[in-house]
């Protein structure tokens, strides 16, 4: 069995410093994604973040992970600054 690292999601909102909220206790990110910024990151983070995945995204390259990354990252409402 192995074990993966924790989701692209998680990783975007602790680096991002969201507080938890609710019941489960769990950073949420922007509601309305697009439209509101639930926290802003640094490219330096997008790329750390990317090479602790590398392995279990489908990606070649650090440069093509970044992009997954970046993209889950716009979907949590998170920016990207730098």
């Amino acid at each position: 069995m192995r074990l993966k690292t924790p989701p692209a999601s998680f990783l975007l909102k602790k680096a991002a410093g969201l507080t938890p909220v609710g019941k489960r206790n769990r950073a949420k990110g922007s509601l309305k994604p697009g439209r509101e910024v639930a926290g802003t990151i640094t490219v330096a983070q997008v790329r750390k973040i990317a090479e602790s995945k590398m392995k279990d995204l489908n990606a070649n390259s650090v440069e093509a992970a970044m992009q997954i990354i970046l993209g889950s990252a716009k979907s949590c409402g998170i920016e990207v600054k730098g």
